[in-house]
């Protein structure tokens, strides 16, 4: 039996409050309750609510709301002929409250919370202090960044999310908020940021055609200034960091498959360039500062990955295709068709790197899936599993669009002991389910077409 209810402000968000909107913090308390110390009731002060790394920041006064302690007139008798009134004494009462938000705060520390972007709930690692690490990523509420979290938190490591939301979502994320070991930082990474942490993820950057070629002057910049913000970081506090630079370094590549010893065949002066030239002086940043101070460097060369999470407008082949078949609306092609891709699915691409980031291998690595297909074979192939009634149409050629891509991934072979595990059927299964979720939640998605957009909310 219950004499008052303890609740954290967190878990009363339903109850009559005043937000103050600045802030999303609650500043009232519901009518009626009184507010406690968080010691008073058991709760250490370092317990955090939505990553808020600031133990002031998550509740307000320190407090948590409490009905009155008082005792509590219940009606209730084992015989049924019979009503019997009983007094519950306050101290039983707040004894069993107490156990119950220790419990409560207990299984929001072990766990994500099930939402309509995520609904599985994912159980969380606790690793002695020894064991844990603080990991930065930026980007990290991006199509990839947003499984990396997920790889992470579960390991039981502490996850600051250092996004702009440019191209990331913060639904993407939302399921870790309440957690302890997770916080979420809104940043540009061309702004200096300063921070305590063991290992960064440098994932931030737009990075899709259409995303990046619409402010490319703030593409290149976010390559070259945020890597180099990232860089001074990683040296000051000592920390090892990935930079996850792209196939798109190959350019139209000579060379098939592609290692990572080939140079590239890259336009410096294209479309493309933004981004491609952009990942290539990042590298060489890398490398700089590796070899003139020491700072411990990982570059991952990525190849075409898809999944869930990914952006419903960024105009890729395979969330194009994907949108497209599930509306019936037309395929869209541009070009012959002929031209080639591999796809990855995003599980394989965060073990990559994950087993890079903890590996003693610093030179740079390709991760792909060699499965290669040409993009007229794969729009065949995604209306079939869909069922589609599309119509395939071919459009221009864009600009640039490499010939072939395909991964040699010997090096992650021999050297992280990586290859994809997935298969690109069941990818695509997972990523069609996630995408008609989306759909059925939001309506119409009217694709994005090959030119230059901002990403939509």
């Amino acid at each position: 039996m219950i004499g008052y209810v303890v609740l954290p402000v967190m878990m009363v968000s339903r109850l009559p409050t005043d937000v103050d909107s600045n802030r999303s913090r609650f500043t009232s308390r519901p009518a009626g309750w009184e507010s406690t110390s968080r010691s008073t009731v058991g709760i250490s002060p370092n317990v955090g609510i939505r990553g808020n790394p600031n133990p002031n920041e998550h509740f307000v006064d320190q407090a948590v709301y409490v009905a009155p302690a008082k005792s509590i007139t219940t009606n209730f008798s084992t015989d049924k002929t019979k009503k019997k009134t009983e007094t519950i004494p306050a101290d039983v009462f707040e004894s069993t409250n107490l156990e119950i938000l220790r419990a409560t705060f207990d299984i929001m520390g072990s766990q994500s919370l099930p939402t309509s972007a995520t609904p599985v709930v994912m159980k969380t690692t606790k690793l002695a202090d020894s064991k844990r690490k603080k990991i930065m990523i930026t980007g990290g509420a991006g199509f990839v960044g947003s499984h990396l979290v997920d790889k992470l938190m579960m390991e039981g490591h502490e996850v600051i999310v250092v996004d702009n939301f440019f191209t990331g979502q913060k639904h993407n994320i939302e399921h870790w908020l309440h957690h302890p070991n997770f916080s979420l930082i809104v940043h540009d990474v061309t702004e200096p940021i300063m921070l305590e942490v063991d290992q960064i993820y440098h994932l931030a950057c737009p990075a899709s055609p259409p995303h990046y070629q619409y402010n490319p002057v703030k593409t290149i910049k976010t390559s070259t200034m945020g890597t180099i913000n990232m860089l001074g970081l990683a040296k000051r506090v000592r920390a090892r960091m990935l930079l996850t630079s792209t196939s798109e370094i190959y350019g139209d590549p000579l060379e098939h498959p592609q290692k990572e010893s080939y140079w590239g065949n890259v336009n410096t002066i294209g479309p493309r360039s933004c981004y491609d030239e952009g990942k290539r002086v990042a590298e060489t940043m890398m490398y700089s500062y590796r070899n003139q101070n020491q700072v411990e460097v990982r570059v991952a060369r990525i190849f075409n990955t898809f999944g869930p999470r990914m952006h419903p407008n960024d105009g890729r082949v395979v969330s194009n295709f994907i949108i497209q078949a599930l509306q019936n609306k037309p395929i869209t092609i541009y070009g012959n068709g002929e031209q080639t891709r591999s796809f990855q699915y995003v599980s394989d691409l965060v073990e990559g790197l994950y087993k890079l980031m903890n590996n003693d291998y610093d030179l740079p690595v390709n991760l792909g899936n060699p499965d290669e297909y040409s993009v007229k074979d794969f729009a065949h192939y995604i209306k079939n599993i869909t069922s589609s009634d599309s119509v395939i149409t071919m459009l221009p050629k864009n600009q640039d669009d490499p010939s072939q891509r395909k991964p040699d991934i010997s090096t992650a072979k021999k050297q992280l002991g990586w290859s994809p595990q997935v298969s690109v059927r069941d990818g695509l299964e997972n990523t069609i389910t996630y995408f008609q979720r989306v759909l059925d939640e939001s309506g119409e998605i009217v694709p994005t077409g090959p030119g230059a957009a901002k990403p939509e909310a």
